[in-house]
């Protein structure tokens, strides 16, 4: 039986890719820190699904996930887990930032590289899959300071990766999913109110396991945001920051 791994299980864009998955015949290992969502999604699933309760702020939990996977053939590997946090850089709360970077940008560095040194052994394509934001493909987001440049170090070191591998004529490939708005519990975790129309966590993971499957290094579903990245990198960097500060104003609550 061969295993997707999912970070970040529990709700939006990481239950569905648990879904999608498991319709394709995939065994999951489903991880987050809530059990009892986990366990919901469990119940839906018509494949294998074992639950791994984990909290990835921290290191040690990320190297235990690492051991537990050892014990399964992982042919994909969806590093998920994430959130945002909007306001000023000056008023926004230093503990959650601290968590944010260390679940947006050291879990995912550190799962990533556990994830392709255990894939690279396999004796068939493999993928890793990390969800970055359009975010990272913009040059940066004043009132979300911290979560955008959370998200462009996920976009610069995958694409990295991404070059290393083909390279090395690797049987893994690695691919950035960098969705504009999608309507998950995002919002609620993040206190924002997206000011543009968000598509479905569904037609997201979808579109996202479609091109995956096909190597797509960078995926970024919808012509909305592929259209805002290709007008970032012709704009000059100041304009483009100012216009997406005010966009990022328009989400705060109140």
């Amino acid at each position: 039986m061969k295993y997707a791994v999912v970070t970040g299980a529990s709700s939006g864009l990481g239950a569905d890719f648990a879904r999608n998955l498991s319709a394709r015949g995939y065994g999951l290992i489903l991880v987050a820190r809530r059990e009892d969502r986990l366990k919901a999604l469990a119940e839906e699933l018509s494949t294998p699904v074992e639950i791994f309760t984990a909290d990835l702020s921290r290191r040690e939990e990320c190297e235990r996930l690492g051991e537990f996977i050892n014990g399964f053939k992982v042919t994909i590997f969806i590093n998920n887990a994430g959130f945002g946090d909007c306001g000023s850089f000056v008023s926004s709360d230093i503990k959650k930032e601290m968590q944010m970077i260390d679940v947006n940008v050291t879990a995912l560095h550190i799962l990533s590289k556990i994830a392709l040194k255990q894939m690279e052994k396999n004796d068939e394509r493999s993928y890793l899959l990390n969800v970055g934001s359009s975010a990272g493909i913009l040059p940066a987001g004043p009132y979300m300071a911290t979560y955008y440049a959370s998200k462009a170090y996920v976009v610069s070191l995958s694409q990295a990766i991404a070059c290393e591998l083909q390279e090395a004529r690797s049987n893994v490939s690695i691919s950035v999913l960098c969705p504009g708005p999608v309507k998950t519990e995002f919002n609620d975790v993040a206190n924002v109110n997206f000011s543009l129309p968000g598509i479905s966590s569904k037609r997201c993971t979808s579109y996202a396991l479609s091109q995956m499957f096909k190597k797509k290094t960078v995926i970024v579903p919808g012509p909305l945001m592929k259209l805002a990245g290709l007008v970032s990198r012709i704009l000059p960097r100041k304009i483009c920051i100012k216009i997406t500060g005010m966009q990022q104003k328009k989400k705060l609550h109140g």
